[in-house]
This record gives structure tokens, sequence and C-alpha cells, in this order.
């Protein structure tokens, strides 16, 4: 009897594809919240580090508030014409002025103070007459500096009161009172960083003759310090 092989039936191990999960979306952001908290911390901490290192260099430089005061004040012209016949009853005046003014600059600090624009306003009785700027300027530490201003005032009118008024005090008199405000800004540069601004008002008085074309006396202060 011939006997038929049996065919055995070969098992084989099945493969199954692996599966990944996704990344979870909670881990990433918290991921990115912890790198923007860490670089804020960082620039938070850079932050007091400059702020402290410029106080301490304040501290230890003890910066003081700039001097700027008007030290001559000449007349170069001065005219008051009555826009009448007769002076004594005059409704209006026109007003001619040249003034030069030359103001003094002291730094007693250990560092430069920049200036900026200055302007500055010649007033009789409340009433502008003409302006003058002094422009900007870098002074060094430990150092006095002058610089100068002129003002032309040319044919500025008077009404009624005012103009009689000036006229009585040039042609009795022989002394017209005027006045000069200005505002001067300034800052102190410290390791090539500048500080907030500081404004110094300017308040000064001067009275001039117009027989002798010239100042007779002159008073100035310090109206007021701003930052």
């Amino acid at each position: 009897m011939t006997c038929t092989p049996s065919h055995s039936s070969v098992s084989g191990t099945t493969h199954h594809p692996h599966y990944y999960p996704p990344p979870s979306s909670s881990s990433s952001k918290a991921s990115f919240k912890g790198c923007c908290c860490c670089l804020f911390l960082l620039f938070s901490f850079l932050l007091l580090l400059i702020l402290a290192f410029i106080l301490v260099i304040v501290l230890a430089l003890k910066p003081k508030k700039p001097q700027f005061d008007l030290q001559q004040v000449g007349v170069q012209y001065v005219g008051i014409t009555p826009n009448s016949a007769i002076a004594a009853a005059a409704s209006s005046a026109s007003v001619s002025l040249n003034i030069r003014m030359v103001f003094t600059a002291i730094n007693d600090n250990k560092v430069g103070i920049k200036y900026d624009d200055s302007r500055f306003t010649v007033m009789y009785r409340g009433i502008p007459l003409g302006r003058g700027i002094v422009p900007g300027f870098y002074q060094p530490a430990h150092s006095v500096r002058r610089v100068e201003t002129t003002i032309v005032v040319d044919r500025v009118s008077l009404l009624q009161a005012d103009a009689s008024d000036l006229i009585r005090d040039a042609a009795l008199n022989d002394r017209v009172e005027l006045r000069v405000l200005g505002d001067v800004g300034a800052k102190i540069r410290i390791l090539g960083l500048t500080s907030p601004g500081v404004q110094v008002s300017v308040d000064c008085t001067i009275g001039i003759s117009p027989r002798k074309q010239s100042v007779t006396y002159k008073q100035c202060g310090f109206d007021g310090l701003s930052v």
C-alpha cells in the first residue's frame, strides 16, 4: 500500500504594525509656556541688573542741577515812538528794541550735560515783545561756558493804557522795566546714557534807560525746577 504523505500546514508568525499615539497637544503647550516664562524671567533679571547698575552710578556721582544764569545784558538799540501827535494822549506806541543777552552755564558735575534749545521771551507788563533762542549744546564735566542770544523787537505796537505807561516810563522816569522769561532743558549723560530731562524756568527783570541806551539794573532768579 502506497501511503501518500500528508501535507502539514506551516503556521507562520503574523506581524501587526505598531501604533504610536500622536503627541499630546497639552504637553506642547506646557513646554511653550515654560519657555516663555524662562525668557520673561531672564529679561526681567537683566532689566533689574541694568537699573541697579545705573542707580549705583548715580548715587556715586551725585549729579547736581544745572546752573544757567543771565550774566550780562546789553542794549544795542531802544526806540519808542508814539503813534499820535500829542505824546501825552497817545492811544498807541511802537517799540523797537535790540537786546544782547549773555548766559553762563556752569557744570559742577563729574559727567557732561546736554542742553536742549532754550527759548527766551522779552515782555512789557505781560505783553510779549520778542523772542530769542539759544541753540542746544553739550557741556563737559567741570566746565563753564558762555552762550548768547540777541532779541530783536521791530516796531511792536502797544495800545491805549500800555502805550501811555510805556511813554510815561520812558519820557518822565527814563526807565522801562522789562521781564525776560525762558525755559532751559538739560539732560545728564552717563556712560553714553541720557537721563530724563530737567527743566529750569529762568525769570529776570531788567531796567532799561532809553536816553542812555543802556541797562540800569538786573535781577534774576529761578522760577522753578521740574522734571
